[in-house]
């Protein structure tokens, strides 16, 4: 092999056919080497799945398996189930899929697992909308994003649903350890995978990670956009152990939400609306009111 092609990460391999500037295929990159080998991956249907496993192929370097959108998650029960039967201790157990199989499809399963207490990570790449499928809207799609299923033209304004909480439904569930991060953060990335892994039972991670046809953003985009997604206060970087609030990205100088908004396609429609960005601006606000992530 190559000597440029043994440098990268064996864990998760080129030759992939993810979008040039995928905001979830850097993800990956970083949680597999966060995760190292002795892993099991169940992936949800979805992006990663269809461009990381093409039939008679594979770019992942740890024992991987693909099940349907919503039942990746019980799947990932039972091979915890019989790991600990066999008496493996080492082994651990990671479910992931996008939002459309976290907040969606699988989302009574997901719960199941979580209720159960079943010693699984879940990993949800939260790109907010069902790109792999032609970008309709999902349960994490923001208010105002234009989707296929939510087209923005001169009476409409885009999505009219509200983004579901997923932070609040995992606490409910009274996880050990939940946190948020965004693709702008890799090194976050890298450190809440392996604190996750020290913990036992239900653990949750969500990320947000950008799509360039999806959000209609330009190649070179995703790390910028991952920091202005927490720097504008819209999606808080948050990390939870038992429930309690332990670490948070602080926004003491919070940035405009036009900064974020305007590299969108989604959201030009409203880029010159008053009205509607003073909504989002104070969506921003609201939630750093509510994590407190001006102190």
């Amino acid at each position: 092999m190559p000597e440029k092609i043994l440098k990268h990460n064996p864990l998760f391999n080129p030759g992939h056919t993810a979008c040039a500037g995928c905001g979830q295929a850097m993800t990956i990159q970083h949680i597999t080497k966060a995760l190292g080998s002795d892993v099991v991956i169940v992936n949800a249907t979805g992006c990663s799945e269809v461009y990381s496993s093409k039939y008679g192929e594979s770019a992942w370097g740890q024992p991987w398996v693909h099940s349907l959108f919503e039942n990746s998650a019980p799947l990932g029960s039972g091979i915890a189930a019989a790991l600990h039967q066999r008496g493996n201790k080492t082994t651990r157990v990671v479910v992931q899929g996008g939002d459309g199989a976290t907040f969606d499809i699988g989302f009574g399963l997901i719960s199941g697992m979580w209720e159960r207490g079943d010693d699984v990570l879940y990993i949800c790449y939260d790109n907010e909308a069902y790109m792999n499928t032609g970008v309709q809207s999902s349960g994490s799609t923001p208010h105002f994003a234009n989707t296929t299923t939510t087209p923005a033209g001169k009476k409409n304004h885009g999505s009219q649903q509200y983004k579901k909480n997923m932070i609040d439904v995992a606490l409910a569930h009274g996880l050990r350890y939940m946190a948020t991060t965004t693709c702008g953060y890799l090194d976050d990335i890298e450190n809440k995978v392996r604190k996750a892994m020290t913990f036992s039972g239900p653990r949750y991670i969500q990320i947000l990670t950008t799509c360039v046809p999806g959000w209609g953003t330009k190649e070179d985009m995703a790390v910028d956009l991952g920091k202005l997604a927490s720097e504008t206060g819209l999606y808080p970087v948050l990390e939870y152990i038992d429930g309690a609030l332990v670490n948070k990205m602080k926004v003491t100088k919070p940035k405009p939400v036009e900064e974020y908004l305007k590299h969108q396609k989604r959201f030009i429609h409203i880029i010159k609306d008053p009205e509607r960005l003073a909504w989002v601006q104070g969506l921003a606000k609201r939630n750093i009111n509510k994590y407190g992530l001006d102190k």
